[in-house]
């Protein structure tokens, strides 16, 4: 019998344990497991609450929540009472060969439990990329230009919390829980996994998801810090302050992203929907021309502006809803929803897209979640 081939997964050898609940810190170590790391996930008898939000697949003992079954793909479950006498020393045998520690509790939690860092560290001092384009290398959209509203909009994140009886709708994007959570303790624990080769000790990462939406702010601190004035809601270009870089209604009530920042676009777009000569210096005349603009976008439906729009070159694009974003050719080509992950019911579901590399993650193909 041919013995199976090694992992040669990045991270395969790393070991992680996972005390996190519901989404940053699961979909942090989803990141970490999807590059090779054995992943264990350290839940309450009975498993987390996220074990228990609708949708739920199957019934009694087959019954998972697609939202754990697609966080959790490929991770181990150890159950354990973290509040009984024995938790430590039940899971010692983990705390000496793990290589990462992950928790999500209030600060203090961990040490009242007896598992707070200096312990954890006592027992194992060693516990603790990129090119960056709008649609990747490969694929029919590779080539194209675009701006964050673009990106949003062909993948459907625009779509998502849209709810009309509400002004303004809530954010539709979980932005702190996975941008300012997951991304920067990924990030981390990876560079204090470099870290440790050098110093041969592991370190304590303090990730605070309010930290890391201050990022986002970065135009708004730079303008306040430069003019000793910090722009209003709604100023901003990327706001929507010109109607060059904003969302307009079609004839059949959906959207189209003008993320049209430069000239050469915004003018190749002004021609496209015949906009007065007068009113294409959208910085002179922004009212007269986002009425205009709003005007003829508002003549056509969805449908017809993807038409319109196919093959031009000029960063305006339709708002997808998540069902065709998920069908879209480009996508499709670049394998985002090649892998997939099987339920104790027997369903298959398509895995949580996550930002690893392909030559990074497994071969495409069906993973179990917990259970299954």
């Amino acid at each position: 019998m041919t013995p199976p081939l090694p992992d040669t997964r990045p991270l395969a050898g790393v070991t992680v344990l996972d005390f996190s609940t519901l989404l940053p810190g699961p979909l942090a170590t989803l990141m970490l497991a999807e590059a090779g790391a054995r992943v264990i996930k350290i839940e309450r008898p009975g498993g987390e609450d996220m074990r228990f939000h609708g949708p739920i697949l199957g019934e009694g003992r087959e019954a998972m929540s697609a939202y754990y079954a697609m966080l959790n793909r490929g991770k181990e479950i150890f159950e354990l009472d973290l509040k009984s006498p024995d938790a430590v020393e039940r899971i010692r045998p983990l705390i000496e060969s793990a290589d990462v520690v992950m928790e999500q509790f209030r600060p203090g939690v961990m040490e009242r439990l007896g598992l707070g860092y200096e312990v954890l560290a006592a027992i194992n001092p060693r516990i603790v990329y990129c090119a960056i384009t709008g649609f990747g290398a490969q694929g029919p959209r590779a080539s194209a230009p675009g701006h964050d509203l673009n990106y949003q909009a062909t993948t459907g994140a625009l779509s998502i919390g849209r709810l009309p009886q509400v002004d303004p709708p809530p954010p539709g994007l979980l932005a702190a829980d996975i941008a300012g959570g997951t991304l920067p303790a990924v990030i981390n624990i990876l560079l204090a996994l470099l870290g440790r080769e050098k110093t041969g000790r592991g370190t304590k990462l303090d990730i605070a998801m309010t930290d890391g939406m201050f990022t986002f702010g970065f135009f708004s601190q730079a303008e306040g810090a430069a003019t000793g004035r910090f722009p209003d809601p709604g100023e901003p270009i990327f706001v929507g302050s010109l109607p060059r870089y904003s969302l307009y209604r079609t004839k059949d009530e959906r959207l189209l992203a003008v993320g049209a920042l430069e000239d050469k676009f915004w003018l190749a777009f002004c021609e496209v929907i015949d906009l007065p000569a007068a009113l294409r210096d959208d910085h002179a005349t922004p009212v007269e021309t986002r009425a205009a603009v709003a005007e003829r976008v508002a003549a056509r439906t969805h449908v017809e502006w993807s038409g319109i729009l196919a093959g031009t070159e000029f960063c305006v694009t339709p708002v997808l809803n998540m069902a065709e974003a998920l069908a879209d050719p480009h996508f499709v080509a670049r394998g985002l929803f090649a892998h997939s992950v099987s339920t104790p019911s027997g369903r298959v579901l398509p895995a949580a897209v996550v930002p690893v590399a392909p030559q990074f993650r497994g071969d495409p193909g069906v993973v179990p979640a917990p259970g299954a």
